[in-house]
């Protein structure tokens, strides 16, 4: 297991090394009313690759294009030495309807656009960023394919889509010879462990890099949340513009995840490590799971995340957290592994 940002790790059935946490930069920029502004972004990123860590992820949506603007200027003179990964889907100009989605259009524009931003001729890894539910899965595959073979990326990724739609897209892919999915980016922590259903398992099945985004479950892990869910404690969360992301965080604060975040904090004393650093820890060793993408308002929480590389959790540890963080499967998932079902699909003996 990787106890440092420079102990690196393949990107599912690739050849691309990445650092075992990923630099996620939503927060440079203030345009939505919170986040860095461009030198303390600058901080950020200059403690995050000084210490090995080779993989930025952002999104021509983040902040407005401030994000990879920031990162266009950060990456100049040594770009070559990174693993840069953005992404396409959202809308950019609102009312246009050809301004977002999967389909090739918008994959066009917003290619062009993000290269002009981040000051590069190529993209390391080119992400899906959300399945729109309309573009034929086809369209998006051939399309970030042709991207590919023009040398504008390198690589390519989809995150939060459903299991079965990624593994049409790489069955179609490998088909007809296509550039195919080698990462997968979904919301994982040990609040939101429903990807342990499909999503997870299908990427082992078609060797996809798991980056989780999120993995200290909107702030709730890290102990900075009254149980009360009032908000954080003697603030309240933080306000975003973006429409619809201050009540996805605030649905966070549960009785549930409440649980979660106490028992972490118990783990993190017996061990004397931040609940944030026992929660990456875990998250980090989880099967499949490849690079967690962590965002940093200042050094400090920057640091801190990066200890989770030198904290090890027992069996015991583990346990205690597998435990308060238990999910049902469903079905079939559930029914498949009753000892019943077992019993009749094995004849009675033990397979190992």
């Amino acid at each position: 297991m990787a106890s440092a940002l420079n102990h690196y790790r393949l990107l599912g059935r690739s050849g691309l090394r990445v650092s075992p946490l990923c630099l996620g930069t939503m927060t440079f920029g203030k345009e939505w009313g919170w986040g860095s502004d461009k030198d303390e972004s600058r901080t950020v990123f200059d403690a995050f690759t000084e210490q090995g860590g080779n993989f930025i992820d952002t999104a021509n949506f983040y902040t407005n294009g401030t994000s990879e603007t920031f990162l266009g200027e950060f990456l100049r003179d040594r770009r070559d030495q990174f693993v840069l990964a953005t992404k396409f889907t959202l809308a950019t100009r609102p009312g246009d309807p050809n301004a977002s989605g999967n389909h090739r259009k918008n994959l066009h524009q917003a290619l062009e656009a993000s290269l002009r931003r981040l000051r590069t001729d190529y993209i390391d890894l080119y992400w899906l960023h959300i399945w729109d539910g309309r573009t034929p899965v086809d369209e998006t595959i051939r399309a970030l394919d042709d991207a590919v073979r023009a040398g504008k990326v390198l690589y390519i990724g989809v995150s939060d889509m459903p299991a079965w739609k990624v593994a049409q897209s790489n069955t179609l892919a490998e088909l007809r010879g296509w550039s195919r999915y080698v990462g997968l980016q979904i919301e994982y922590s040990l609040v939101e462990r429903t990807v342990e259903r499909d999503l997870i398992p299908m990427a082992r099945e078609l060797g996809l890099g798991v980056t989780p985004w999120s993995p200290l479950g909107g702030g709730v892990l890290t102990g900075k949340y009254s149980k009360s869910g009032s908000g954080k404690t003697g603030t309240s969360p933080a306000r975003y513009q973006t429409q619809g992301i201050e009540d996805w965080a605030k649905a966070k604060l549960t009785e549930r995840n409440h649980a979660i975040a106490a028992e972490v904090a118990k783990v993190g004393g017996e061990l004397g490590a931040s609940p944030a650093q026992v929660s990456l820890a875990w998250l980090l060793a989880q099967p499949g799971v490849t690079s967690l993408i962590i965002g940093a308002r200042n050094t400090r929480q920057l640091n801190d995340n990066i200890g989770s590389l030198r904290v090890t959790l027992s069996p015991d540890h583990v346990a205690r957290l597998d435990q308060v963080s238990r999910i049902e499967l469903g079905f079939p998932h559930d029914f498949i592994a009753s000892p019943a079902t077992q019993q009749i699909t094995t004849s009675g003996t033990v397979i190992v």
